[in-house]
């Protein structure tokens, strides 16, 4: 595909465009705000050296945070970009001081049409534009390349069905990917795959992801739900999702219907997207189980055997006081979210077969004995009721999650670095 043919299509999504923000609203009612900014126009300001930084989404504004972090307290300003509400109130939530302080300002992503991106990068006037990830947007490239902007794609993954799906786009993604001016990848294999697509300036770095700390106010809250519930065993379903007509929720309380389970035992499920938390709500109501919502504010009552989080943010605290946790997005065919995190808090991790959004750190950790696979709930079911019968087992994988996150921290710095010796940072 040339990048004519990618504009006109683009061009012609318009109206979809617009029909899909009005439609996510219907569950979602941020997506009715700041309409303007999706078509570059903006209201704050930034001055001085401004790095502009795009975090797609929720996960990627987290996992940005260890390097948001480090370029703030060298002096930068930064604007950072994302595409979804969740991603702002990640921003709004991690960087609420330097938001107010006027260091940080957190907007949307333009649209990828030539006029809504020139009014972006006029607007803000970045110096250098650092893209988490796997977001690649060949008009936004372009025009940063005109203007003489280095973009540098950085904590980047690339898994292989990502890869095919680039290569079918043919010219128009051979083009993007030899406008970064570097690429900063999580692992070898990701650098591989991306240099096949083009990308020209590869270095490996890791993922930033190790580098996220543990908070402090989550593991406190985490440990309060704890002191509620005493001596409970606790299996969380974290970051749970849907596809292919399959809820993982849906999944798992059908596994564990047709399994004797401790009457002590706390259920927790936590979905993926606040969108589905009616759906996933109703849908446990039908199994009868004594049942409350984490929205509620109520303590956790004795009798209550599935306790479900509807709540954004608290993921850690979650992680805090489950003794055992499923990682979500990998029993569909999603690609599975992030375990990193689980084992942070030292919380040991079952996940589906599906991780290639994560392939080499689900390698790594079940190398590491802090996590383990199942190919399905039903497994999964029986898995977990095995590991929660025995402490000694369960505090080998909690030990293990821990210091497989030690192991391998460091990417913020080799970020920098690589910048550095690259001369793309703002000395």
């Amino acid at each position: 595909m040339k990048h004519r043919t990618y504009t006109l299509l683009l061009w012609l999504c318009l109206p979809w465009l617009l029909l899909r923000l009005r439609w996510r609203a219907r569950t979602e009612p941020a997506y009715r705000a700041h309409w303007g900014e999706r078509f570059g126009r903006y209201a704050k300001h930034l001055v001085g050296d401004v790095v502009w930084m795009h975090a797609v989404s929720v996960g990627e504004t987290r996992g940005a945070e260890p390097l948001i972090r480090a370029l703030l307290a060298q002096g930068r300003h930064l604007v950072l970009t994302h595409m979804t509400p969740g991603g702002r109130a990640a921003a709004r939530q991690l960087f609420a001081d330097d938001i107010e302080q006027g260091r940080l300002v957190s907007v949307y992503l333009p649209y990828d049409y030539a006029f809504a991106v020139r009014r972006f990068l006029r607007h803000f006037r970045p110096r250098l534009g650092l893209i988490m990830e796997t977001e690649v947007w060949p008009t936004l490239l372009r025009e940063c390349q005109r203007r003489g902007l280095p973009v540098v794609l950085a904590n980047a993954r690339l898994s292989q069905k990502s890869a095919a799906r680039g290569r079918r786009l043919g010219a128009v993604m051979q083009q993007s990917a030899a406008r970064l001016s570097l690429v900063l990848a999580q692992t070898q294999a990701d650098a591989e795959r991306l240099k096949t697509l083009g990308a020209r300036r590869v270095v490996v770095t890791g993922n930033l992801k190790f580098d996220v700390s543990v908070k402090a106010e989550a593991q406190a809250l985490g440990l309060r739900w704890r002191q509620q519930i005493g001596q409970r065993p606790v299996l969380l379903l974290a970051s749970t999702r849907e596809a292919q007509g399959q809820q993982e929720e849906e999944l798992w309380l059908q596994a564990l219907q047709n399994r004797d389970w401790p009457q002590d035992l706390l259920l927790v499920l936590v979905p993926r997207h606040p969108q589905r938390f009616q759906a996933v709500a109703e849908l446990t109501q039908r199994y009868g189980w004594p049942t409350q919502r984490r929205s509620s504010g109520e303590t956790i009552a004795p009798q209550t055997r599935l306790w479900f989080g509807d709540s954004m943010g608290e993921l850690g605290a979650y992680y805090t006081l489950a003794d055992l946790a499923f990682v979500g997005g990998s029993l569909v065919p999603l690609g599975g979210q992030n375990l990193i995190e689980a084992c942070a808090y030292g919380c040991p991790v079952l996940m589906g077969r599906s991780t290639y959004n994560f392939s080499q750190a689900v390698e790594d950790a079940v190398q590491a004995q802090a996590a383990r696979l199942i190919d399905s709930a039903e497994q999964g079911a029986g898995l977990a009721l095995q590991l929660l019968a025995a402490p000694g087992e369960l505090l080998q994988m909690r030990n293990a999650a821990e210091q497989f996150c030690h192991l391998h921290r460091g990417a913020t710095a080799r970020t920098l670095e690589t910048l550095e010796r690259e001369r793309l940072t703002l000395q």
